[in-house]
């Protein structure tokens, strides 16, 4: 096939077109900036952009869509204009060019209220519940896509959680930059048990989903993937830290405390269009002391897939990273 691979800047979108590559189809990717990405044709231009859509979809026979607005903080227009109405520009592309597989990148937050989640599967998304702009308009935006699931326009939508790996910007290099700073705090006694993904494991899965797009019991579905490993908060930030070569957390606030400076650490940042991230904010702390873990069985029978790198050797490939910087 020749795939489009959208958010192929980030290190999930770098090595799922890689993967994608690899397994033998053509590989183009949709990009605001060129990303140096070798052996890959480019397409310059946003999903915000219906115009850039069209020209990404031109030809292709199936689309990964990975590139979202992903932040804790920022105006809810910003992720309407990309998580939602740019999965709908790239839908109708897809459906106008003849695009027959289209598999979402979503996320377990589209079905997280802010309570514990122990040992689900895949429950639906809903933006109503949903917490936090990000979460709420990627709820709405798998939503859109599986309703465009149709006989010729097999669609499924696959949500990685807390994906890490080398080279990772987003989760990895905050979380020991943080650290490094002394700004990590501990939410209660960092006990709340939660699942992560190694990235080739999450690359797994985005291929196998790409290839089972339109066998029964796939197209029209979402599915939860992790490592099926779930690990306390401080272990898991603990072991960043390590691979990192930082100090570990320590420091201790209180979950309900995290909670209300959160909701008022947004609200500043939000009025003033602070730049930076911001230290926290109430669905980080809801995320930093809730259980969430799934089970994923459902997923390794549907999509053919096992995650075939285990948790404590992610690790170590993650410190091997930072030590050949």
């Amino acid at each position: 096939m020749k795939v489009l691979v959208t958010g192929a800047s980030g290190m999930l979108g770098r090595e799922t077109a890689k993967a994608v590559a690899a397994a033998g189809h053509t590989v183009r990717v949709l990009q605001r900036r060129t990303a140096g990405l070798s052996g890959f044709e480019e397409v310059l231009g946003s999903v915000t952009d219906p115009d850039a859509c069209a020209r990404a979809v031109a030809g292709v026979d199936a689309v990964v869509h990975l590139a979202a607005k992903v932040s804790v903080t920022g105006p809810h227009p910003e992720y309407v204009t990309t998580n939602v109405d740019g999965t709908r520009n790239l839908l109708e592309a897809a459906q106008a060019s003849g695009v027959s597989r289209f598999v979402m990148v979503s996320s377990p937050s589209v079905a997280h209220a802010g309570h514990a989640l122990v040992g689900v599967g895949t429950t639906p998304a809903d933006p109503e519940a949903a917490h936090g702009s990000y979460a709420i308009t990627k709820a709405q935006a798998e939503l859109l896509a599986l309703s465009a699931d149709a006989p010729g326009f097999a669609v499924c939508a696959i949500r990685p959680h807390i994906v890490l790996g080398p080279g990772d910007t987003q989760l990895v290099q905050r979380i020991a930059d943080r650290a490094r700073a002394g700004r990590l705090p501990l939410l209660d006694d960092g006990t709340a048990l939660i699942d992560t993904t190694y990235v080739d494991n999450a690359v797994d899965a985005l291929v196998a989903a790409l290839e089972r797009c339109e066998d029964d019991g796939v197209h029209g579905e979402a599915f939860v993937v992790t490592n099926g490993e779930p690990r306390t908060v401080a272990e898991v930030f603990a072991r960043i830290c390590a691979a990192a070569g930082v100090p570990a957390p320590t420091r201790r606030v209180p979950a309900a405390a995290a909670k209300v400076a959160g909701s008022a650490v947004e609200r500043i940042w939000t009025r003033f269009a602070l730049p930076d991230e911001p230290p926290m904010t109430r669905f980080l702390a809801e995320q930093l002391s809730t259980a969430h873990w799934f089970d994923i069985a459902r997923t390794r029978e549907r999509l053919g897939w096992e995650p075939r790198v285990p948790l404590d050797e992610g690790f170590s490939r993650l410190a091997g990273g930072f030590a050949a910087r």
